[in-house]
């Protein structure tokens, strides 16, 4: 396919020849309105402003190589859209934009430029801001922030200090990914299908010591609190399936093994409470179908189970398991492998002894680490008990066992004192009974895991604790705050799976602050997610960041929450986030707990950041596929801006379909956003009068501000600019024009799409005489000479409104659908004919079929004999 290039596209000239009065150039009308707007500072937020807030909060880009593309350019044109119509409703509006420049892509794109990350931040952030800027996005510039700047990661590293203060940073040896050709430990989001992103290689799996926050204690918390906000449905589902709240038992099986029982006994270990392994299942109505128990291959009692004579066989299969990532050991298509231990257990409901095995499909983190194999009634274990020939016993009835296991409910069956009771039933009982012996009972569990924390690479926020081997773990003083990133010439990774911070002994070896012996500074350093979890806060007291120092000697220096608490309280919640389906899972979630843990220590208001959260679908190229330079697919928004301007490419990105749709880039549509533009451009000139708007026009001028009004407030972008164009239609009629008053009413509702045009226009023909803004408003701004400044318009409800007609619908005579249709439509036989032929229901009636004769009765009815 060859390279996309909208440079070398010709345009389609307009229909009629533009007024000779002024030309429509967006290159030079564009960057003059721009500097023009920030010069003024009219998009400033004003904290403790008297009208009403709203905080409409875009992700912040990551300023990689990739720099912005179209992806940005349809969330960032659509909320700025959202935005500039809330202030011209009255809002005082907060839309900012800063940038999340720390982590491996950055750190990926410097060693591949052969420079510093810092200077490639540095680069890219200047890149990207021109970009921003160059599609007039409305954005307050004064409370920009950069996540990789001292004095803004050291409030990130405060909210650290403080959650380890809390018990909710440790640290832990956990399963880590690890590339053998980078020689360097890996993240789960940089794990692809097994593959390193850095490289491509397949990764390793090994155990290492890593910071984690204890997310898991917020759990039912970041579910419960889902009611009090308004997501997407499917935002709020992918939050529950991550949690992954089950409700069940907990059963504990007692170990067959004296010598086991002595060792736990004289090493007091607490890693479990009993002598026994607890099992967590949703279905303990399957309880007496147990006939072997399978252990992870992390569970910690799995080396003091296995017995000598198994202890190679099971060596060399944990040597494999170690190398198979998690998604390969749970996935259900692979073959179920295992190894006996030797030992064995007791089925606490019928004392029955059942075989120990490990098997690597069983994960050590959930649900106690450890599956009770029921073949008959678990597909899972239905093919392991086959590939072994463990026991395959039905107790629910209603299945073949002999062909495949029974998953569903029935009816109990060789279950002792439990036989005949339907499954339901039999799981309250079951259960109660466990609790009555003191073997089990009810309990939560969950998916979600604890958050690790750690990165073992250079561009990243030092995790700010010190070790001394006299004091075990220090945290870093908060007046010694922030730990500063060190310039280094060389970071990439070590090839020992530590930082290459750790070659930088004059930074790394310190004096503790609690004994001032020698200690040695923490390595790790925070993951990219770290400074997007409070970023949306960070804007509110953008201006006091770096401006904390007390001017009185010995005086405690701010801290920068408390000193915010009015200014937090004023702006927060969010009240719209908009981001990418991508970012609806780990992202949020995070946000969300590190949101309530700040709730909790007081320093923030409420207990949820964000009211409602909206995503946008994904932009594909104009074939259709996902954008790619190997696919000669992608779209580059600074040759669209420079071959159509802004306003088209903002417009376009708009009006490509639903926003929360995945959407293909066309070279047809955005000529005829361009052409649109044009045409707007040339009636503003020619066919506005001193004279009353035609009564038609005028209805459906208002009709057209109350559609607008209200699909923006919806985020239907793309319906609102469809009906605009619906409506120059009417107005590009022979005979046809608005009146000055009328016209302007079109250019305010255009003009949060397409902000220059309308400027412009206001500008030499609509413009009113310079008057002050309203005295109760509290604003840097002295004029009100921008229509972006202007009221949003308000429709006459009366002209607004739309006469509704139902069209009856005919097949040879018998009614097969209506259709609702405006009057004035309705009396158009082509159009009823075009949308009748549309209906899938009359489709369904006429394909195959000849119609023969169409009889139509205006308003009324439409028949198709076939």
């Amino acid at each position: 396919m060859d390279k996309y290039e909208p440079s070398k596209i010709r345009t389609s000239p307009s229909a009629r020849t533009l007024s000779s009065r002024v030309k429509y150039e967006p290159s030079k009308i564009e960057p003059k309105w721009q500097k023009r707007w920030e010069k003024e500072r009219i998009y400033r937020a004003i904290d403790f402003d008297k009208r009403p807030k709203k905080y409409i909060l875009i992700e912040f880009p990551y300023p990689s190589g990739e720099r912005l593309h179209v992806g940005h350019g349809r969330s960032y044109s659509a909320l700025d859209a959202l935005s500039r119509k809330l202030r011209m409703q009255g809002f005082n509006v907060l839309y900012p934009l800063g940038w999340d420049a720390f982590g491996l892509p950055t750190e990926n794109y410097a060693i591949k430029m052969g420079v510093n990350p810092a200077e490639a931040t540095a680069q890219n952030i200047k890149i990207s801001k021109n970009q921003a800027k160059s599609w007039g996005l409305g954005i307050d510039w004064s409370r920009e922030i950069n996540t990789t700047t001292p004095k803004y990661y050291k409030w990130t590293q405060w909210i650290f200090l403080k959650m380890y203060e809390k018990g909710l940073a440790y640290k832990a040896k956990v399963p880590v990914s690890w590339c053998p050709a980078c020689k360097i430990n890996l993240a789960n989001e940089e794990v692809i299908a097994g593959k390193c992103e850095r490289c491509g290689a397949l990764v390793e799996r090994r155990t290492q010591s890593q910071w984690m926050l204890r997310i898991t204690k917020y759990a039912q918390r970041l579910l419960d609190d889902l009611v009090t906000v308004d997501y997407l449905p499917q935002i709020k589902l992918q939050q529950e399936n991550w949690i992954g709240r089950s409700e069940g038992t907990e059963i504990k099986f007692k170990i067959v093994d004296d010598q086991f029982h002595q060792a736990k006994r004289s090493t007091k270990r607490s890693d479990q409470p009993s002598e026994a392994i607890s099992v967590f299942t949703t279905r303990s109505d399957t309880l007496f179908g147990v006939t072997a128990m399978v252990l992870a291959p992390e569970h910690p009692f799995l080396g003091e189970l296995t017995k000598p004579e198994n202890k190679k066989a099971i060596e060399e299969y944990l040597a494999r398991a170690e190398n198979k990532s998690e998604l390969e050991r749970t996935d259900l298509s692979k073959e179920k492998t295992g190894v006996f231990t030797g030992s064995y257990c007791i089925n606490p409901i019928n004392n029955e002894k059942i075989p120990i095995w490990v098997g690597d499909y069983v994960i050590g983190w959930y649900g106690g680490g450890a599956v009770m194999v029921v073949p008959a009634h678990d597909s899972r274990d239905f093919d392991f008990a086959k590939k072994y020939s463990l026991e395959i016993r039905e107790v629910v009835s209603g299945g073949d066992i002999i062909q495949s296991a029974f998953e569903g409910e029935g009816t109990l069956v060789s279950s002792g004192d439990f036989s005949g009771q339907k499954s339901t039933e039999a799981r309250e009982n079951i259960t109660k009974w466990l609790e009555e012996h003191q073997l089990g009972g009810k309990t939560v569990v969950y998916k979600l895991r604890d958050w690790v924390f750690s990165r073992q690479h250079y561009w990243g926020e030092p995790i700010p604790v010190i070790h001394c081997e006299k004091c075990g773990v220090v945290p870093v003083p908060e007046k010694n705050l922030p730990v500063e990133l060190p310039y280094l010439e060389k970071y990439e990774p070590s090839g020992t799976g530590e930082s290459p911070l750790i070659k930088v002994e004059e930074w790394v070896n310190v004096a503790c602050p609690k004994c001032d012996g020698p200690a040695r500074r923490e390595t790790d350093t925070m993951p990219n997610w770290a400074g997007s979890n409070w970023y949306y806060l960070a804007y509110v007291f953008a201006h006091k960041l770096g401006n904390q120092k007390s001017k009185i000697k010995n005086q405690k220096e701010k801290n920068i929450f408390e000193d915010s608490k009015d200014l937090l309280q004023y702006w927060l919640p969010v009240d719209l986030y908009n981001g990418g389906m991508e970012h609806t899972t780990l992202h949020l979630l995070y946000s969300r707990f590190v949101y309530k843990f700040l709730s909790d220590i007081g320093v923030v208001p409420g207990i949820e950041p964000y009211t409602r959260r909206h995503s946008h679908g994904v932009v594909l190229g104009p074939d259709g596929q996902k954008m790619s330079k190997s696919q000669g697919n992608v779209v580059n928004p600074d040759d669209v801006v420079k071959a159509y301007g802004a306003d088209t490419f903002r417009l376009y990105e708009m009006f490509l379909g639903p926003f929360e749709q995945m959407v293909a880039w066309s070279e047809e549509g955005i000529s005829g956003c361009h052409r649109f533009l044009k045409r707007v451009w040339q009636l503003s000139q020619e066919k506005v009068k001193n004279k009353t708007t035609p009564n038609n026009l005028k209805t459906s001028l208002h009709q057209t501000i109350k559609k607008v009004s209200e699909d923006v407030d919806s985020l239907k972008f793309n319906t609102a600019i469809a009906a605009m164009m619906e409506f120059i239609n009417g107005w590009a009629k022979p005979g046809a024009f608005l009146s000055k008053d009328e016209a302007k009413l079109f250019l305010q509702i255009l003009a949060p799409f397409a902000p220059h045009i309308t400027e412009e226009l206001w500008s030499f023909d609509f413009a009113q005489d310079k008057q002050s803004l309203p005295s109760d408003t509290s604003s840097e701004r002295k004029q009100n000479w921008s229509i972006h400044q202007q009221p949003w318009p308000e429709y006459d409800p009366k002209l607004a409104q739309e006469e509704i007609a139902t069209v009856v619908v005919q097949i040879n005579g018998k009614m097969r659908d209506k259709l609702e249709l405006k009057s004035e439509r309705a009396g158009e036989q082509e159009e009823v004919e075009k949308q009748a032929m549309a209906n899938e229901k009359i489709k369904s009636y006429l394909e195959g079929k000849k119609i023969k004769k169409v009889v139509f009765i205006p308003g009324k009815l439409i028949n198709f004999v076939i």
